[in-house]
């Protein structure tokens, strides 16, 4: 197979070109130019943003395109429509952002969708995410396969969700755990994700899948609890009501990175029907093993995580956390 990675030189991009690399397809990666992508792979550099941009991409034939673009739909579209006689098929990398809010728990593919265009501007995640959407199909109908991710963790996590918990509790001493325990979460290891969407692809899979693992693969109590076991650390996990939490005004999903109280919110990021990315061959590892992998990776950085310029590091503040534990 010949790839053409539209971008592949951090988080999901990496790992779906590693996994194309570790198949033996032959890979080009697309993009600016400001990380080295995998070893084996040929780079083409442009910015898709600015005039003149995918010029870098007016010749060359490929059996398969993946595109995880986040930004202005007008991106998607113009690589698409430039890429529509060349390329076999095209995969977008969205989100479960494009449903319509509150998604009520076991919402599958056929849920409403937020509004979006392919000749949009940069306006919101979900909006812009749709507009992807729609340029993909525009240009590639039904050669096109919409990976609609939920939460993603693992190695080469550039937001800092799971990074900020390994690194808090590896500082040890009493921890602010968001309750209940048993808070079910749903989420896919970014390795996952890369396996499943390149055989998908390479099934000519197309339309829209949600990609995440089954509502209660893992719980808030499985997650941290494996934070602490492969830290090594003597954190005492101090398990709060989420009463106590919201009155204290802090924010779920930034200030406690991956938690959301039960209700709307919760059954809307943690409540997605995934059957047909299951009955499609999407299997999803241990939370154990997402964790291990992710500390041995950020023990290589010094525990100094990548964080992406576009988005607000996680976490709360030191102080306002033993303040919330009465220290």
């Amino acid at each position: 197979m010949k790839l053409l990675m539209l971008g592949g030189t951090e988080f999901v991009g990496r790992a779906i070109t590693e996994d194309a690399l570790a198949r033996g397809w032959e890979v080009t990666v697309f993009h600016r130019g400001h990380h080295a992508p995998p070893r084996g792979a040929r780079a083409l550099h442009g910015d898709r943003t600015a005039p003149g941009g995918p010029a870098a991409l007016a010749e060359g034939e490929w059996d398969l395109v993946v595109d995880t673009w986040g930004g202005a739909p007008t991106a998607v579209r113009d690589s698409a429509r430039l890429l529509s006689g060349r390329a076999g098929r095209y995969t977008y990398v969205s989100s479960r952002s494009v449903y319509a809010y509150p998604a009520p728990a076991g919402l599958g593919e056929d849920g409403p969708l937020v509004e979006g265009s392919p000749d949009a501007a940069a306006t919101a995640y979900a909006e812009d995410k749709r507009g992807g959407e729609l340029a993909a199909l525009d240009a590639f109908a039904d050669r096109a396969l919409l990976v609609r991710a939920g939460l993603i963790l693992g190695p080469y996590e550039n937001v800092g969700r799971l990074p900020w918990w390994l690194n808090r509790i590896a500082r040890g001493g009493p921890v602010l755990a968001p309750g209940p325990r048993g808070l079910p979460i749903q989420y896919v290891d970014v390795r996952d994700l890369a396996r499943w969407t390149l055989d998908a692809a390479g099934a000519g899979l197309a339309g829209p899948y949600n990609v995440v693992s089954p509502a209660g693969h893992a719980t808030m109590g499985a997650l941290l609890d494996a934070c602490a076991a492969v830290t090594g650390s003597d954190a005492e996990l101090r398990w709060t009501d989420p009463e106590a939490i919201l009155d204290a005004g802090v924010q779920p999903w930034t200030e406690l990175p991956v938690w959301l109280p039960e209700g709307e919110p919760h059954d809307h990021m943690f409540g997605g029907d995934v059957t047909r990315a299951l009955e499609a061959g999407l299997r999803c590892r241990p939370v154990e093993e997402t964790v291990a992998d992710t500390w041995a990776w950020l023990r290589t950085l010094g525990g100094r995580a990548p964080q992406r310029a576009d988005r607000p590091a996680p976490g709360i503040d030191a102080g306002r956390e033993a303040a919330l534990l009465g220290l």
